[in-house]
């Protein structure tokens, strides 16, 4: 009746779907409650609820490490997993990070210009800054 499926057989809506439950369980463990969300409100993906009745994320799932301007002020948090580590960073946090630290260098055309920037695998200096954000 129970079969495990591989990720890589499902489609993108499936795999977001997935991505979501997988995130929402690690997220439980902390205290927090999530809501899926019908459309990206506020580039949002879903709302995760802290116990404490006060913190509130609005979480955007990705499949990796991204920045993109169109979250910039947004109070977004980005999800990814990276082998069996699941990371949730303050989106804009991070990209003042790698502005004021040389890691978006000025000749970054996909940042600069098309808006937004991803690694397929994160470096290693990226791993390091996001240790603190690993659930």
């Amino acid at each position: 009746m129970f079969r495990p499926v591989t990720y890589a057989s499902l489609n993108s809506r499936q795999k977001e779907n997935h991505n979501f439950q997988k995130v929402a369980a690690r997220l439980a463990d902390y205290g927090y409650n999530c809501l899926r969300l019908t459309d990206d409100w506020q580039g949002a993906d879903f709302m995760a609820c802290h116990v404490d009745g006060e913190t509130i994320l609005k979480v955007q799932l990705k499949g990796r490490l991204t920045i993109d301007k169109k979250y910039l002020g947004k109070s977004i948090h980005i999800s990814f997993f990276h082998g069996q580590d699941c990371y949730i960073y303050d989106h804009d946090a991070f990209v003042v990070h790698l502005e004021q630290n040389g890691l978006i260098g000025a000749d970054s055309v996909t940042w600069h210009i098309a808006g937004g920037r991803s690694w397929p695998s994160p470096p290693n200096w990226a791993i390091k800054l996001l240790s603190e954000y690993r659930i």
